[in-house]
């Protein structure tokens, strides 16, 4: 399991003594003679000195303060020399001693904001155990006393997520700082030492950033020593650095997107590659209609299983399989019979009394409480309702309005503050938090918002954009804990965006980033091989709780779909960092969640037993498994996901683009914001990513049509090679942001 969630003060944190922080103090204080390399950056110093048994990277902002980062340990008798740095390095530095050589790189990036990374890499003399590391990061007093620095901790690593610690040195005022560990570049230590990196970044305060991971003391004596030889990646640390401190929570969220998006573009992040959503999705319609597994029938009408042949019906997975095969007879220009099938099973959930949409039907059985709902359950079947009304469907809009009113009173009744599951006859609380956090469900707000924007744009009444707003304005304050599940999150975040369109406060545009803040701080910003991990993808996955061990495939397309909407309504006012993030989640995610189809993995890397009443996973029908592990573990112990089973709808149509009289279909792993046709074989497309990321293009062979000629040109004419070519497809690299040029022949 991964380690709980841990609770964000914003109060001002002094120093909590420990003998290894005492350690460092002395050292740090007591060193003596010149420094081993001095370089400096964009108004701060930094020196490489031995300071007692370490090797320490200082950085100083003059009468400021600074940190101190343990570049490396070292031993009495150790001896450190530079090396000749390489074409990217500032320092390179190499010791040598009775454990084996330490080299330490460091790289400077001038870009605004500063970055340094301090790559550390170790060479065993012998088999050798490391059972203990200390943290590696102090912060400085103005006097260079850790113990007279004092600073507020923002967020640091959730379980198995991006190992991020970002904070504000206050007390001297040295600025903003994230500290980042590169996992991905461990993950040969992981392997060796059998250990995973669970909450490894932290600390308190001022001892700070890694605790190396090491098997527990009592399984040191059973625990496979590291091979001698073999170079094992120990740290891969990114500090980012700002002189100003942010004045509020949205600047805090924004500087952190912004230093993130500086720590994202240092990383050498994994490539994607083409995935047949199209397949997927004719495939998924295929077990959708005729497997047993996936339908039951109750009062005439056809109900979708959310697991493989279990559990009962529900409104939202009704809702979420029913809004996605809207859109794909919408790409396809013919709705698909099931879409109406399913439809018309949704007045069953109605309590025409009390005006709302129930989570499960009348019949359900008496191991279910029928009164019960979760916050967010209440209102996501809304949200699907909501864009089935906008798309002109009026049997959705009917239902979606008559069901407004219930949803408001209970936004009122809570205050905008929702628990995680209370009654709907009374709104009395079952249970009011989660024990991970002590929080309820923080984010509920935000998919709220977008329900009463939605009926906003219906009706044109000023009360749902008054509710809208007041949601929002209740979350100002949560900061980094303002994410309780990650497609909430997300859709918070598109709708703060709306509300900034139509009402022109900045405010709100602000507030965006403190939703997109705390997603990515739930995001899995590394590349794991550990265990059975290899066999997939889980690169800037979010993790679908705020708690949660694993990545989960409805979070993952329905946050897809939501940041489609945010970046729609954007525009140029975006922060660019912002921007990058998430056209580059999005483009991960059609890559990655190929993975949670049993299909797409060997029957060994799959649970062999599911959760309780969750049915069984059948390798042969195209639904996706709900879980994947970034600590190894077998996938789909939760179960076969069949409300899940709208991704390849969402993904099919977002990456896929039919063009008019052309023999292929264009695919684009970013979101294409605007296509026109400019000649009878030219074509003119406008790319939404990030500016310096990559996009991968490719044009798809129709049946029965062949492949013509192409090319790809950038809008000053410079012609695109092609990265792959076949009879059935070709694909190019090209840049993520910006227009292109496409004709054929």
């Amino acid at each position: 399991m991964a380690a709980a969630a841990p609770i964000l003060r914003n109060d001002l944190e002094t120093a909590i003594l420990t003998p290894s922080l005492l350690a460092a103090r002395a050292a740090l204080l007591e060193a003596k003679g010149s420094a081993i390399a001095t370089f400096a950056i964009d108004g701060y110093e930094a020196e490489v000195r031995r300071a007692g048994e370490a090797l320490w990277l200082i950085v100083r902002r003059a009468g400021q303060g600074g940190l101190a980062l343990r570049a490396a340990p070292l031993a009495a008798g150790d001896k450190a020399e530079t090396v000749k740095p390489a074409r990217n390095e500032r320092v390179h530095i190499r010791t040598s001693g009775a454990l084996g050589r330490f080299e330490v790189r460091i790289i400077v990036s001038d870009a605004a904001p500063s970055a340094i990374r301090t790559v550390m890499r170790f060479t065993s003399a012998a088999p050798a155990l490391i059972p203990h590391l200390p943290r590696d990061l102090v912060p400085l007093g103005k006097d260079g006393d850790p113990l007279n620095a004092a600073g507020r901790v923002e967020a640091v690593q959730r379980g198995l997520n991006g190992g991020l610690l970002y904070f504000q040195l206050e007390r001297p005022d040295f600025g903003n700082v994230l500290y980042f560990q590169n996992l991905t570049a461990l993950g040969d230590y992981f392997e060796a030492s059998g250990t995973t990196p669970d909450a490894v970044v932290g600390g308190a305060w001022p001892e700070l950033g890694l605790a190396l991971p090491a098997p527990p003391p009592g399984a040191i004596r059973d625990a496979e020593p590291l091979a001698a030889g073999k170079p094992l990646t120990l740290s891969d640390a990114i500090l980012v650095l700002r002189p100003d401190r942010p004045e509020h929570e949205r600047d805090s969220a924004r500087q952190f997107l912004q230093m993130l998006g500086t720590v994202y573009r240092e990383l050498d992040p994994p490539t994607t590659e083409f995935r047949d959503w199209i397949g997927r999705a004719e495939a998924t319609l295929r077990d959708l209609d005729g497997a047993p597994e996936a339908t039951i029938r109750h009062y005439g009408h056809r109900y979708i299983h959310p697991y493989t042949a279990a559990e009962y019906p529900d409104a939202m997975v009704q809702m979420s399989i029913t809004q996605a095969l809207h859109e794909w007879g919408k790409w396809q220009g013919d709705p698909h019979p099931l879409e109406a099938e399913f439809l018309a099973g949704m007045g069953k959930f109605r309590d025409a009394e009390r005006g709302l949409i129930r989570r499960y039907l009348p019949n359900v059985g008496d191991d279910k409480d029928s009164e019960a709902v979760d916050s967010w359950y209440l209102y996501h079947p809304l949200l699907n309702l909501g864009r089935l009304a906008l798309g002109g469907d009026r049997s959705a809009k009917r239902l979606f309005l008559a069901s407004l009113d219930f949803g408001i009173k209970a936004a009122h009744h809570f205050d905008y503050k929702w628990p995680i599951e209370y009654k709907m006859t009374d709104f009395s609380v079952i249970t009011e938090t989660a024990g991970a956090d002590g929080r309820g469900q923080t984010d509920v707000g935000g998919i709220y918002a977008w329900v009463m924007l939605q009926a906003f744009e219906l009706t044109d009444e000023k009360r749902f954009l008054d509710e809208a707003r007041a949601a929002i304005d209740a979350a100002i304050g949560l900061r980094f804990n303002i994410n309780y599940q990650a497609n909430l999150t997300a859709w918070g975040a598109a709708a703060c965006m709306r509300l900034w369109r139509i009402t022109d406060r900045a405010v709100y545009l602000e507030q965006s980033y403190v939703y997109l803040a705390s997603f990515f701080h739930n995001c899995e910003l590394w590349e794991s091989e550990i265990g059975l991990a290899k066999h997939y993808r889980n690169f800037l996955g979010a993790t679908c709780l705020q708690d949660a061990p694993y990545m989960a495939i409805y979070e993952c397309f329905d946050s897809f779909a939501a940041f489609d909407q945010y970046l729609a309504d954007s525009g140029p006012d975006l922060d660019p960092a912002a921007r990058m993030l998430v056209s580059e989640y999005c483009r991960y995610a059609l890559d990655r969640a190929w993975y949670y189809y049993p299909d797409a993995l060997p029957p060994e890397a799959i649970a062999e037993k599911q959760r309780e009443n969750n049915g069984h996973v059948d390798r042969s029908l195209s639904f996706p498994l709900e879980d994947l592990y970034a600590d190894g573990q077998p996938a789909g112990q939760v179960g076969q996901e069949i409300y899940g089973a709208g991704a390849a709808f969402v993904f099919a149509t977002r990456a896929f683009h039919r063009v008019e009289d052309a023999p292929f279909l264009l695919y684009c792993d970013q979101f294409v914001r605007a296509s026109e046709r400019i000649g009878t074989r030219t074509l003119s497309l406008l790319l939404d990513g990030g500016e310096t990321c990559r996009a991968r293009l490719a044009f798809v062979r129709l049946k029965r049509r062949k492949l013509p000629e192409l090319r790809v040109t950038g809008v000053e004419g410079d012609e695109l090679a092609a990265d792959a070519r076949s009879s059935d497809r070709i694909e190019y690299q090209v840049p993520a942001s910006g227009r292109l040029i496409i004709s054929w022949e």
